[in-house]
């Protein structure tokens, strides 16, 4: 290893150790153990720009030991990533560019929002399949073309891979065949309450042996050299790769190797000892010139030729009449998707009566042929979610351009890839049952996070499915999902709301939950796609005077109208208001909410789900008909009957809280 080389590895770990002595909190044990790993990336291999860090052909990298935040922010700037010195003394402090663990579209150089862990290796593996995807459509488009070809790499530790979400993602990854996904593994044997010898002690080796991976071994982590040679030997692999990087954490401290040195600042004496021993005595915060010239003259001479003949074609693209490729770029470029979709194209008989999954399979396969950059797939539930792409084929090493992605049983990780597909622009979506919602909170929390266009989509979505059982029958998750911030879940009541969700889906670039029933249901002559958008309408006026409002959702909207009707004929005039979004609802103005729910107007609920969220909306408790209990398994009527939210027993409880705290007679 040269002497500046040493230097510079040296440099990188004493910033970062006083980011985190300043903060007061941190990890310093990666800082110290793993920062030859992080250097022999950036400085030999990794195809970055600096000064471009959104350049759409740059390679990937996620660090998913997201608690080495200090550590990437230290090589970032190293780099010649645009984050000063300033920025570094603010490290963990409100509102700086170098929050606690790396946020996308906050520090320059961060391609993902990382720190639960597990989720960063899903990440990845989501950036090698679009890669794989785009440079597919980039070589139908134009012959080898070189405009998308890129590796996606990441750094990632024991508790990375002792979390269930990344033997998903990675298992995914190899039936795949990714071979441009390089996973870097710091193996310093030791977490956070002790070593690993009392949590994981599985050999390696022998599980991504098992699992067909390109398996290099770097005896000696701490040599930078040693790592270096790794990575580039895996870039010639035919097959996804771990590098597996064995170091000690802390090095250098008074508690190397030790789980004491994982996540909390070192001494004043020991911070001392380890600068004395790099012979680095300078104040806090002071970088030697020659070393961020000799790192960031590095990358810049080894990067530009590459970066001159991609501009070359990509000015060629630019100038030519190439529609395919001048979309992609504007994509990648501008995060523009552009699909031409309108609900009043639709031509639907008043007799239509269908089950809501299949209205959605018909809506989504007129949406796929529009636009090569909507795709995604199902938790080995395509058949039941009915979400297949018909005129598409399944996605794979030898079709990489299939729109129909086989996820297998794999919710949690399904999720965390989406995620990876969507930080390069993909329109994705992905599929399972709205009980096994519960597998994906965290990605769909990382989703939210970094405001990525993923659209869940979850069928089965009530007791309804009764026969099932309780284990499939999903109650809570409804709530669940509206209260994750930034995200948007729609529960629509039939197609024109199945359309206007999807419309909001496809002109926005959020995250969203499409909750679909597997109930038969007709077209409702009163529900409109263009309303969707503001959250909830009116789809029952009343006639004479209005006694009562009642809200539903989803299925229960044709149960509304129904109750609705009865009431009418015992005297009773009640409004009907459909809710596919109470999010977006809550978004309008209050205006138009004084509008709609008449704060002195009985309001009641239906929906086949937890009550909680509901007291918001309905003027007591009791007016809420949901479900607070686990279901059953038995016929679906018998199930709902059970449970008292089937028609009659609703219609009834209505009638009677009308007559008794409203003085309606009753005829």
């Amino acid at each position: 290893m040269a002497k500046i080389d040493n230097e510079a590895i040296n440099s990188i770990k004493v910033l970062a150790l006083d980011m985190i002595d300043k903060a007061g909190s941190g990890h310093p044990g990666i800082v110290l153990g793993a920062a030859p790993i992080i250097y022999a990336l950036y400085k030999d291999h990794l195809k970055v720009i600096p000064s471009k860090p959104d350049w759409i052909n740059r390679d990937r990298f996620v660090m998913s030991a997201g608690h080495g935040s200090a550590l990437l922010y230290s090589m970032l700037y190293h780099a010649g990533f645009d984050i000063d010195l300033e920025e570094l003394k603010h490290f963990r402090e409100l509102n700086s560019l170098t929050p606690g663990h790396p946020e996308y579209r906050v520090t320059p150089g961060v391609d993902a929002s990382t720190g639960p862990l597990g989720q960063g290796i899903g990440i990845a593996v989501g950036m090698a399949m679009a890669e794989r995807y785009l440079n597919a459509i980039a070589n139908i488009e134009k012959k080898n073309s070189g405009i998308i070809d890129y590796y996606t790499y990441c750094l990632c530790g024991d508790g990375d891979l002792m979390e269930g979400v990344s033997y998903e993602a990675l298992s995914f990854a190899s039936a795949q065949n990714l071979n441009k996904l390089i996973i870097l593994y710091d193996c310093n044997k030791v977490s956070l309450d002790s070593d690993t010898t009392n949590t994981f002690t599985e050999d390696i080796e022998i599980r991504f042996e098992a699992l067909d991976f390109n398996i290099l071994n770097v005896k000696n982590g701490n040599d930078y050299t040693e790592v270096s040679k790794a990575i580039k030997q895996a870039k010639k692999s035919d097959r996804p790769t771990i590098i597996i990087c064995n170091t000690t954490i802390g090095k250098d401290s008074m508690l190397e190797g030790t789980n004491k040195v994982h996540g909390k600042p070192l001494s004043k004496e020991d911070l001392s000892n380890i600068k004395e021993k790099y012979k680095i005595t300078t104040e806090a915060f002071n970088v030697d010139s020659k070393i961020l010239t000799h790192v960031q003259a590095y990358i810049n001479n080894r990067v530009g030729e590459n970066f001159k003949r991609w501009e070359e074609e990509y000015r060629e693209i630019k100038e030519s009449d190439n529609i395919g490729l001048h979309s992609m770029l504007n994509l990648l470029e501008r995060n523009t998707f552009v699909i031409d979709f309108d609900d009043t194209k639709f031509k639907i008989s008043d007799e239509y009566s269908e089950e809501l999954r299949e209205s959605n399979h018909k809506i989504m396969n007129f949406i796929s042929p529009k636009n090569p950059f909507f795709l995604g797939g199902s938790a080995d539930l395509s058949s039941s979610c009915k979400t297949n792409l018909d005129k598409s084929s399944i996605q794979s090493e030898d079709n990489p351009v299939g729109k129909n992605i086989y996820f297998g049983v794999r919710e949690h990780a399904m999720g965390a890839i989406l995620n990876g597909m969507a930080l390069s622009n993909l329109k994705v979506f992905g599929s399972t049952f709205l009980a096994f919602s519960d597998y994906q909170k965290p990605a769909i929390r990382m989703s939210a996070l970094m405001n990525l266009p993923v659209t869940y989509i979850y069928t089965h979505d009530s007791v309804y499915v009764g026969p099932d059982g309780p284990t499939h029958e999903p109650v809570e998750q409804l709530t669940m999902l509206r209260t994750i911030p930034n995200f948007i879940t729609f529960r629509p009541a039939d197609i024109n709301e199945i359309m206007g969700s999807w419309e909001y889906i496809l002109k926005n670039n959020c995250p969203t939950a499409l909750v679909i029933s597997k109930e038969k249901r007709s077209k409702n002559k009163n529900t409109n796609a263009k309303f969707v958008k503001y959250g909830a309408y009116m789809i029952r006026k009343e006639k004479y005077h209005l006694d009562g409002i009642i809200i539903a959702t989803g299925s229960e909207v044709e149960m509304a109208m129904n109750i609705s009707k009865e009431l009418f004929t015992m005297g009773i005039d009640t409004r009907v208001v459909s809710m596919p979004s109470v999010e977006l609802f809550l978004k309008q103005n209050p205006k138009y909410e004084e509008q709609l729910l008449p704060k002195d107007i009985p309001t009641f609920v239906i929906e086949a789900g937890s009550s909680l969220i509901w007291n918001r909306f309905a003027t007591k408790p009791e007016y809420i008909f949901g479900v607070n209990r686990f279901g059953m398994s038995g016929k679906t009527d018998e199930v709902i009957r059970y449970l008292k939210i089937d028609k009659n027993s609703i219609l009834e409880k209505i009638a009677n809280y009308l007559a008794k705290d409203v003085n309606i007679d009753i005829i």
